[in-house]
């Protein structure tokens, strides 16, 4: 029995050893390492580009994409170079690839692929058949050429220029053809001008027609001025013959001063309906102001200065108008002298304007030279009693009369108790108001005097209002601005400009000003600006050189020695 148990063990055994759990059958567990992260795809040159942001939201496709152009778009776009070229043409190969391209004064043929867009200024833009636009197209002053098989995935816009394309070609986008042909002919044929003349330094290109029918139309301009503003031509010839160094310095400080003006013109908004009509007066006496340059150009050519005579003046414009033009022909002096004539025409225009003026402000009376004053007679006074009166070296009594009737030398060794000391120790005798006599002794505050001194007083006003942080409110620069000046006015009787230019403000009736002298004066100002600035240039016209306010306030402007300011 125990033998039969040992022989059904021994025959199950081998079957028990080859069925095992698929526990174990498996190998010992082993650490795993985690997946390798996917290799950015990179170009063929071996250059890494950039992944895709998994964050980056997607947009989806449109219904003409295939399927990944996009992505493929997005990995390419950052590692592709952007072409542009400035009057030089392009080729774009069949095999490249560019972000996107834009040329200036030239042309460009694409037979590759653009990522983004096409922009070709004053050229044409030739779209070969293997050409693939994925952006727009944008030609302006060119003709665009589109062959069979040329895709452009977004707009196609065109200004001042023509299509050509074959029937079938559509681009997917807008299709947008703006202006005349003629037009972009026209702006093609300024490139000449600027390659060979601007680039150059010089303003005229003899082999271009069209510059000079520009020459001829300043010429006959400049004819016009001259022969209409015959005097003021003349005079600004003798300004630049006598004082061309003063009228260089002057012309270029209205060049930096012009916008400042304009400046604080817009800034007090009134001022803004103005601005049209003083630029208007600065080109015109800038073309004047050339006229008298090209006419002492040409009389300093003929050997003579400017003269009176029409005849003479017309014929020295004419000869300096000719050398003006053989100059402006030159490389880099051509560019050179155009642009210091301008400035010597508008110095000049300036110096002869500031000259009008004041030639006609009424005229003042000259002082006498200072001298010995003159003896004036006093009123006799009462005779003292009469009694005897001894007088040394002789042996009589005088009477008091005989007394008044001794030698003047006798007199001028007992000076009398009544007469004044001499009139040089007298301080000089206060203006009466309303006297004709010392208005025209005053010494009023001129034009340019008040302006300069209210610039620098609002650009006082800007800083401290930037450095008090107003500048989020901008209507408190004004409000600020005001308050300052009367403040000032009543406080010194002039501002810190003032004190720059030397000018203070004193009532009419004598003496400075009161705080409310001050205040309706500053009150008056805003009612000056408000009338179109015409309230302020009634100075101009005015005896007495008072704005509007001034009458208002009873207020002059004069101009004070430096020392006295602040007395």
């Amino acid at each position: 029995m125990t033998l039969t148990c040992w022989l059904f063990i021994a025959a199950l055994a081998p079957a028990t050893a080859h069925t095992q759990t698929p526990a174990q059958t498996q190998p010992p567990t082993q650490t795993q390492t985690p997946p390798a992260s996917p290799v950015s795809p990179a170009r063929p040159d071996r250059t890494p580009v950039r992944p895709a942001d998994p964050t980056r939201p997607t947009q989806a496709a449109p219904i003409f994409d295939t399927q990944g152009r996009d992505r493929e778009i997005d990995l390419w776009r950052w590692n592709r170079r952007p072409i542009f070229r400035l009057g030089q043409d392009y080729v774009l190969r069949s095999d490249d690839v560019v972000r996107h391209v834009v040329i200036v004064s030239g042309n460009t043929r694409i037979e590759g692929r653009v990522l983004e867009d096409v922009v070709v200024v004053l050229g044409d833009v030739h779209l070969a058949s293997s050409a693939i636009v994925e952006g727009s197209v944008v030609a302006v002053a060119g003709k665009v050429t589109v062959d069979a098989g040329a895709t452009v995935r977004r707009d196609l816009v065109v200004t001042g220029g023509t299509v050509d394309a074959p029937v079938a070609f559509s681009p997917r986008g807008e299709h947008i053809v703006i202006g005349l042909p003629v037009l972009g002919e026209r702006l093609r044929s300024v490139v000449p001008w600027l390659t060979r003349g601007v680039l150059w330094g010089r303003p005229i290109v003899p082999d271009i027609g069209w510059v000079w029918m520009v020459v001829l139309v300043f010429f006959g301009l400049s004819f016009i001025l001259n022969f209409v503003f015959d005097r003021a031509a003349h005079s600004c010839a003798t300004v630049m013959i006598a004082r061309p160094l003063s009228a260089l310095v002057v012309g270029l400080l209205v060049l930096v001063l012009l916008g400042p003006v304009i400046v604080i013109m817009a800034a007090t908004v009134v001022g803004i309906a103005v601005i049209p009509f003083f630029l208007c007066a600065v080109v015109l006496a800038w073309m004047i102001g050339k006229v008298g340059v090209v006419r002492s150009i040409g009389a300093a050519a003929l050997g003579h200065g400017a003269s009176d005579s029409r005849l003479r003046g017309t014929a020295s414009f004419l000869i300096g108008f000719a050398v003006l033009t053989l100059i402006y022909m030159v490389p880099v002096i051509g560019l050179a002298t155009w642009a210091m004539v301008g400035v010597f025409g508008l110095g000049s225009a300036t110096m002869t304007l500031v000259t009008a003026l004041r030639r006609e402000a009424p005229t003042k009376a000259t002082p006498p030279p200072a001298g010995p004053p003159s003896p004036e007679p006093f009123p006799p006074s009462p005779a003292p009693p009469s009694r005897d009166v001894f007088v040394p070296g002789s042996s009589a009594a005088m009477s008091s009369a005989a007394v008044s009737s001794a030698p003047m030398a006798y007199q001028a060794t007992e000076p009398s108790v009544h007469a004044p000391p001499p009139a040089a120790d007298f301080p000089p005798a206060a203006p009466i108001p309303g006297d004709a006599a010392a208005a025209e002794r005053r010494a009023y505050a001129t034009f340019l005097d008040r302006v300069a001194a209210f610039a620098l007083d609002c650009l006082l006003v800007a800083i401290a209002n930037n450095l008090l942080d107003f500048t989020r409110n901008g209507g408190l620069f004004f409000l600020l601005l005001l308050v300052y000046h009367v403040a000032f006015w009543a406080w010194m009787g002039t501002t810190m400009g003032g004190i720059v230019v030397g000018i203070r403000v004193v009532r009419t009736t004598g003496g400075n000003l009161r705080i409310v002298d001050a205040l309706v004066r500053g009150l008056g100002s805003l009612f000056s600006i408000a009338a179109l600035g015409i309230g302020c240039l009634w100075m101009l016209q005015d005896p007495e050189r008072q704005m509007w306010h001034d009458k208002i306030a009873g207020t002059y402007v004069i101009k004070v020695p430096r020392n006295m300011l602040l007395a």
